[in-house]
């Protein structure tokens, strides 16, 4: 037991240094930034002020991200929350040449495909946004409170898997901390390990 709470606040410290090492930081303002969706529009995180946000690394090539988007699982998401009012942006850190970096008709056509609801899917070629953030995985995601506080930094939930059987048997870590705001109550997990395929900086 004891060696079990020494390893947890290892991880936990460990997950500490490494959003410290980003401009990223717990119970901190969010790193500001701009950039082009999928549409060719700019968008400013400055745009959503008031507002919660979610952002969710992605990169459709991968499996992990494969499983909540083949599942429908974050489309459920994605649905119920900006459904909520909550700005929900998709961003894309892979490098030219990389897996995930696709044109803009191509990444169209695969969210249509896929029927998703997310507020704008953003285009972060340089990786700079992905940098400051700490953007290790994908799907990597972040919960931004209506003050601009980052309030969660981690994975989606705690089935580190790419099995679509696991989605219903694990903690969401996402729609737990968005319905703690929702619901005007500080989010209880704002850490975890992100868990999924490197980002392709």
């Amino acid at each position: 037991m004891k060696r079990f709470i020494a390893l947890s606040v290892l991880l936990s410290f460990a997950l500490y240094l490494s959003l410290s090492a980003s401009d990223a930081e717990i119970n901190r303002s969010a790193p500001g930034f701009t950039l082009v969706d999928s549409n060719g529009d700019e968008h400013s995180l400055s745009d959503f002020e008031g507002k919660i946000i979610v952002l969710e690394w992605i990169n459709f090539g991968c499996p992990f991200v494969q499983k909540h988007y083949k599942s429908g699982n974050m489309q459920n998401l994605q649905n119920k929350y900006t459904g909520k009012g909550i700005i929900w942006l998709l961003i894309c850190s892979s490098a030219p040449g990389k897996q995930g970096n696709l044109t803009n008709e191509e990444i169209n056509a695969e969210l249509d495909e896929l029927n998703t609801a997310q507020t704008a899917y953003l285009i972060d070629e340089s990786g700079e946004v992905g940098q400051a953030y700490g953007a290790k995985t994908t799907p990597h995601m972040y919960i931004i409170d209506e003050e601009g506080i980052l309030v969660y930094a981690g994975g989606i939930d705690d089935i580190k898997s790419t099995d679509v059987e696991d989605i219903e048997k694990a903690v969401n870590y996402v729609a737990e901390g968005l319905d703690y705001l929702l619901d005007d109550m500080p989010v209880q997990t704002q850490v975890s390990a992100p868990y999924g395929c490197s980002v392709k900086y």
